[in-house]
């Protein structure tokens, strides 16, 4: 696939392409490979010749059996974050070494960016697994597992911001979206599908459903057009992410537990974990800054032949928000979470 994008060739290919029917496909694991394999295919079709001309149709032999796809699986026919990070690796050997299914040109760079993305999911884990038990416990106020389970979830976080280090600088940024994309303001005409363009969302952190349980859980309210906005990200993830996404959301507050209790030592486990969650939103907006915002600025003052794009790339997160604002909203929010006057009083017991 790297190869034909690189060379130009990939389009004339795909329009050569029978419209294969997807009915034979029949288990899980097949139908997300497929989702997998169509979206890289998507993708290279549409930006083959770079963000300055994306086409403007996806023929129907990718159109067709993508729609089908993706109706079986819940999912959008476009290239999500549960694709190119959750379902995009595979086993090099026997010893656990993983490696990219599909990639784009960028070499080891690109590469490295989902992996790493993977690496930082894949450390979440154990934390989703400490959120259920907290879920569990607070229906029979049993404020030790509680306060176990949070100390899972904070560690998690931890990894995870361990994890999302290994990101260097020579990452590649990709903005795969139809919705809010000044070159595709209309979206793109699904072949035998649609008469009219469809906008998606493309690939984006903000569809990472395990920030969104742990937001959940810890009871962190984003309002307005960011809360809107991750509430629409939820559409780009698989069902059953949706679902206990949902079900934390809808269990009794966590925190309105906390503060009805006189447990200094769980508020402070408590303020722990909403502290790691900021930490690493922190991180994530100073590593947006350092090779994102700063790059492309740089390339607009050098004259970068995508002028007039770069100030959508620089600035539009690949779902379609506003980067900057969206991760300091996020961050923000997060940080009012903090039970401070609780932590005051402890504070004044003690002296």
């Amino acid at each position: 696939l790297t190869h034909l994008i690189e060379s130009r060739k990939l389009r004339d290919l795909v329009h050569k392409m029978p419209v294969l029917s997807p009915h034979l496909l029949s288990s899980h694991r097949e139908l997300r490979l497929a989702h997998l394999a169509l979206g890289f295919i998507s993708m290279g079709y549409v930006w083959q010749e770079g963000q300055h001309t994306p086409a403007q149709i996806l023929p129907k032999a990718l159109a067709w059996p993508f729609w089908l796809i993706s109706r079986r699986l819940g999912l959008p026919p476009i290239l999500t974050y549960a694709d190119s990070v959750l379902a995009n690796w595979k086993l090099k050997d026997p010893t656990g070494n993983m490696d990219l299914i599909f990639s784009f040109p960028g070499g080891d760079s690109c590469r490295g960016f989902f992996i790493v993305s993977m690496l930082v999911e894949m450390a979440a884990s154990p934390g989703i697994m400490g959120a259920l038990e907290v879920m569990h416990a607070i229906k029979i106020s049993d404020l030790t597992a509680i306060k176990n389970g949070l100390i899972k979830v904070t560690q998690s976080l931890k990894t995870m911001k361990e994890n999302f280090k290994l990101m260097h600088s020579n990452c590649c940024f990709t903005c795969f979206r139809w919705r809010d994309n000044p070159m595709l303001p209309r979206g793109v005409l699904y072949e035998g599908v649609s008469d009219e363009p469809i906008l998606l969302s493309g690939g984006s952190a903000a569809q990472s459903s395990a920030i969104q349980c742990f937001d959940a859980l810890l009871c962190i309210q984003h309002e307005d057009e960011t809360g809107a906005f991750l509430t629409r990200m939820r559409d780009y993830m698989p069902p059953a992410h949706r679902q206990l996404i949902e079900t934390l959301s809808a269990c009794p507050s966590l925190r309105d537990f906390i503060l009805s209790c006189s447990s200094s030592d769980l508020c402070h486990t408590y303020n722990s974990c909403v502290s790691a969650l900021v930490d690493l939103r922190n991180y994530h907006l100073n590593t947006v800054a350092k090779y994102i915002i700063v790059p492309g600025n740089h390339a607009q003052s050098m004259g970068c032949p995508f002028r007039g794009v770069g100030t959508a790339l620089n600035t539009t997160g690949t779902g379609g928000s506003n980067l900057v604002v969206f991760l300091k909203s996020v961050r923000n929010t997060t940080q009012k979470a903090l039970i401070l006057e609780r932590l005051s009083e402890s504070r004044k017991t003690q002296m």
